[in-house]
């Protein structure tokens, strides 16, 4: 049965990839392969893997031929090579099917929507990205794929909180964020665009996107989409936290988990309205020659969040298992899940009540969010501040009080 799907996922790879480059070929010059070819490639791609490896490399080498061939009778009419990297990638995603069929599916969406996205790209390269915008992309891919991965993933230092890829993981978290919310901006817009960098940076850091956030608008950015984008952040905090705390301990879960809703349901609303206000057409940035990308405010969080992780650390070894609430409070400075998985862990070893547990982290989120509220006062003063803590206040509010309620309710 799992080879019949490899089967049906080669011919269906074959046939969507196949579509689309007869598809571009209307009104064009003829190409070298058609619908019936890519779907033949699909189809020879898995049956090449079920003989085996050395059946492979000699259909990869048939393949790379006939492409050769083929580019040499249209290169006078079009000297493009897309056809003929597709018709590779079709064979290799028809070999892949046959161990994992469910991964070469998934890549061959991503490579039919590059087909079909070439005037996007072409357009968006040529008219919406400068130099300073490649240069600060750049800045954030050698970050997060060239230093990341070279620094420790030991904890050292006091306490072993010196953890030098954690630390480094905030500051790319920062940079990324700034980058990929002014990408969205430009290809979605203030209305759209920041509400989805922000709730994907928000499972990274809510802190790190607040403060990138806060930055746009320093810049001279749109108010309103960077007040959304933030609020979307904060959402992804109580998603995050209901979900591992749950994992973690599913009788502390059953009492977060109604707080946890209707916080995130206030961001929800006060997001969407702040987001209603902002500009909705693509393109809209304050000035195309800003820095995106800048360390300083990004190294400053991390040193920020690592002290206060420190704090948390210290306190709970000066006043053991008794300071255990204080200390979770301490963490939530840097980290609102980081001790609230540490009352939950507590609570499911017997160590820590319910009612301790659920104050710990209702205190963790508290001084969580009063860092938010530092990092978007520190980033950007003004209506951008009032407005983002106007909106986790009366988050905070809510959270705080269904929590307490849940907790009379269960006791």
């Amino acid at each position: 049965m799992a080879h019949l799907i490899g089967y049906a996922t080669a011919l269906a790879i074959g046939l969507a990839v196949g579509l689309e480059r007869e598809r571009s070929q209307v009104g064009a010059a003829r190409q070298a392969y058609g619908i019936r070819t890519f779907t033949l490639l699909g189809l020879f791609g898995v049956l090449a893997a079920a003989a085996g490896a050395a059946v492979v490399a000699v259909g990869l080498a048939c393949v790379g031929a006939l492409v050769v061939l083929g580019y040499r009778r249209t290169s006078a009419t079009d000297p493009g090579t897309t056809t003929e990297v597709a018709a590779l990638a079709t064979y290799l995603l028809g070999v892949l099917t046959w161990t994992t069929p469910a991964a070469a599916g998934a890549l061959a969406v991503v490579v039919v929507a590059l087909l079909m996205s070439k005037a996007r790209l072409h357009r968006f390269v040529a008219e919406a990205v400068s130099d300073v915008e490649m240069e600060d992309g750049l800045k954030f891919l050698v970050g997060a794929f060239v230093v990341l991965p070279l620094l420790p993933r030991r904890d050292l230092g006091p306490y072993g909180i010196l953890n030098p890829a954690r630390i480094w993981l905030i500051v790319v978290a920062v940079t990324g964020v700034s980058w990929i919310g002014y990408v969205a901006v430009r290809l979605l817009g203030s209305r759209r665009g920041l509400n989805v960098a922000g709730l994907a940076g928000g499972f990274i850091s809510a802190v790190a996107t607040t403060l990138a956030m806060g930055r746009r608008v320093a810049r001279g950015g749109d108010v309103d989409g960077a007040v959304a984008g933030a609020l979307s952040a904060s959402i992804a905090t109580f998603l995050e936290l209901a979900v591992i705390v749950t994992a973690v301990s599913p009788a502390v879960g059953a009492v977060l988990a109604p707080a946890c809703a209707i916080g995130a349901l206030s961001l929800v609303l006060s997001a969407r309205a702040a987001g209603r206000r902002a500009p909705a057409r693509p393109g809209e940035v304050a000035e195309r020659t800003s820095r995106i990308v800048t360390l300083g405010p990004a190294l400053t969080l991390a040193a920020i969040l690592t002290i206060a992780l420190l704090a948390a650390r210290w306190a709970r070894a000066l006043f053991g298992p008794r300071g255990a609430v204080l200390a979770i409070a301490i963490a939530g400075l840097g980290d609102a899940h980081g001790g609230s998985i540490t009352a939950a862990t507590l609570q499911s070893r017997g160590a820590l009540a319910i009612s301790a547990t659920i104050l710990a982290i209702g205190a963790a989120v508290t001084t969580n969010t009063v860092v938010k509220c530092v990092a978007a006062y520190v980033a950007a003063r003004g209506p951008f501040f009032w407005r983002f803590t106007r909106g986790v206040g009366v988050s905070l509010l809510l959270f705080v009080g269904t929590l307490g309620l849940s907790v009379w309710v269960a006791s």
